[in-house]
């Protein structure tokens, strides 16, 4: 039998990280961009502690997440932005064209919220990221043609807004293209993504509600994303 090829093994294996739905449950909720603890988990996938510890012993393990240590508590995180874009563009490509129509009323109103705006780790998504995205590159403020870049007049917009673009460790882009699982489109993540979903959520813009990733758009919001990228509040709802 010949020799498997280079990188086949390390591929699988993470592969099959990803390949248990418990697992899934967890990274997808850590898309929050937020540290939390095992029992939170837990919770929120609805399975044992020593289940859970075991799962999460598998993706640090694995370089999928990343754990600290305060006092008796654990925290857990996705390892990196890389691991993360990872994460939400695999649930944009396994998620069915048609959905199976959520139960009751609490999910369905949860399912509509997500949809409309989020966080994706560090950056906005859903209605309200493309919204963005697409005002940023009609402006000239963002390219798409060969990938995301932001022009000389994006860099000019963020540093008039006063949203710094500082360098993280590692090889961080400055912009790129997130698909959107929702709006089946990419939404801008990388540095600039991060650097306006801080900014947005710092200047009130939006705030987050319930405890999954959902944000929503404030008043105040609403006329700063009309002043400065000429959004429309109508263009954030769902059609």
């Amino acid at each position: 039998m010949p020799p498997l090829p280079q990188g086949s093994v390390p591929l699988a294996s993470l592969a099959a990280l990803f390949a248990d739905e418990t697992r899934a449950a967890f990274v997808l909720a850590l898309l929050d961009g937020r540290a939390w603890t095992a029992g939170e988990l837990a919770r929120h996938a609805g399975v044992a502690p020593s289940t859970t510890s075991e799962h999460l012993g598998k993706l640090v393990a694995g370089g999928v997440l990343s754990e600290e240590r305060q006092g008796r508590h654990r925290y857990v995180r996705l390892a990196d932005a890389g691991i993360a874009h990872l994460v939400e563009d695999l649930a944009a490509r396994a998620a069915p064209a048609a959905s199976p129509p959520p139960r009751g009323l609490r999910a369905a109103g949860a399912g509509r919220a997500m949809a409309r705006g989020r966080t994706c780790y560090d950056h906005l998504a859903g209605r309200l990221g493309i919204a963005v995205t697409d005002a940023m590159t009609a402006r000239g403020l963002l390219r798409q043609d060969t990938g995301f870049a932001l022009t000389d007049e994006g860099l000019g917009w963020f540093a008039d807004l006063g949203i710094p673009l500082v360098p993280a460790k590692g090889r961080r882009p400055l912009a790129r293209g997130c698909l959107d699982w929702t709006e089946r489109r990419p939404h801008l993540a990388g540095l600039a993504g991060a650097a306006l979903c801080r900014h947005a959520l710092d200047a009130d813009w939006c705030v987050r509600i319930g405890s999954e990733r959902a944000v929503k758009v404030t008043a105040r919001g609403e006329r700063a994303l009309h002043d400065v990228l000429g959004i429309e509040a109508a263009r954030l709802e769902l059609v």
